[in-house]
């Protein structure tokens, strides 16, 4: 009995080289229509964000450090949105939905990294908007091109550091069989519920590391408008109140929506449906939101319309 149970434990604990992905859905007649869907929303975020990053750097309008700002979240969308939606398509035509150990690494590792950097471009952009506002005669000095430039490279180091933490971290435990991913793309939680190690430090550390992130960035946003409102408040008329406002509206637009459905799905009651409602979440945050960063900049901002008509 010993012996068995012995050889059970080796068996269960071989070396795992590739992983099953559920996917989103197994119901055969809902693929086809999701990958229309799907597809559609990529080439629209893919094609939408890349042309935004071709005429910021093209036009003569559009040079302010807002602009670049914008031109890397355009880029960052685009990268974000790219890690997860081909293999989701791919997975939606085929009955087999295997991904290699390194595949899952990799999609994880740039998950995260684009996720975390994210998360500080945009609190990065958060202070462009409160020095505009409260400082704007110092403004071209303060957020010169090498500041500007050092803030999103700052940024991108951090994701980067952030996500080599989690990836490392994860992919040193032993995986068990059968090694069966319960989404559509390698999750950290859901990557580390495989394991047949003890995954204590690794939970720790998600909900510190990553619980510190989203705490940092979220409070620099918050600061930096309670400042712009201040400043905002102070203005006597109507139409100034507005003019100020209305070039922090677009980005408060995309902070909420982006880091609202994070906080969503980190606070959500657990319960049978969690599954179901995490996978409509990721769906959300991964595929949806880059394709609503495009609209809800280009539509609202009457100096990327107007250099988009030049350029056309």
């Amino acid at each position: 009995t010993v012996l068995l149970e012995k050889m059970a434990e080796e068996n269960q604990t071989e070396q795992v080289t590739e992983l099953t992905l559920v996917g989103l859905t197994e119901n055969p007649q809902l693929q086809g229509p999701l990958f229309v869907l799907f597809l559609l929303i990529y080439f629209i975020t893919l094609a939408g964000n890349s042309g935004m990053v071709a005429l910021i750097r093209s036009s003569s309008q559009l040079q302010s450090p807002m602009y670049f700002f914008l031109s890397n979240l355009s880029l960052l969308d685009a990268c974000y949105s790219s890690v997860v939606a081909p293999r989701t398509l791919m997975d939606l035509l085929m009955e087999k939905k295997t991904i290699s150990l390194a595949g899952c690494t990799a999609q994880l590792f740039f998950f995260i990294a684009f996720g975390t950097t994210k998360c500080f471009l945009l609190a990065a952009m958060a202070y462009d908007r409160y020095v505009a506002i409260c400082n704007p005669l110092l403004y071209p000095a303060i957020m010169s091109h090498r500041v500007c430039t050092l803030l999103v490279a700052g940024s991108y180091v951090l994701g980067l550091l952030h996500s080599s933490v989690h990836t490392d971290f994860t992919f040193s435990l032993s995986f068990c069989w059968p090694a069966k991913v319960n989404h559509f793309y390698c999750d950290l939680m859901t990557v580390l519920v495989l394991s047949c190690s003890d995954t204590h430090v690794n939970k720790c550390l998600i909900f510190g590391l990553a619980g510190l992130v989203e705490m940092v960035t979220i409070l620099a946003v918050l600061v930096s408008y309670a400042f712009i409102l201040s400043v905002v408040s102070k203005i006597s008329s109507a139409k100034g109140r507005r003019k100020a406002f209305s070039t922090c509206t677009s980005h408060l637009a995309g902070v909420t929506i982006f880091h609202g459905s994070i906080l969503a799905l980190s606070f959500q009651p657990r319960s049978s449906d969690t599954l179901c409602t995490d996978k409509i979440f990721a769906v959300f945050y991964s595929l949806v939101v880059p394709m609503l960063n495009l609209l809800i900049y280009s539509l609202r901002n009457r100096e990327v319309k107007n250099a988009l008509r030049e350029f056309v």
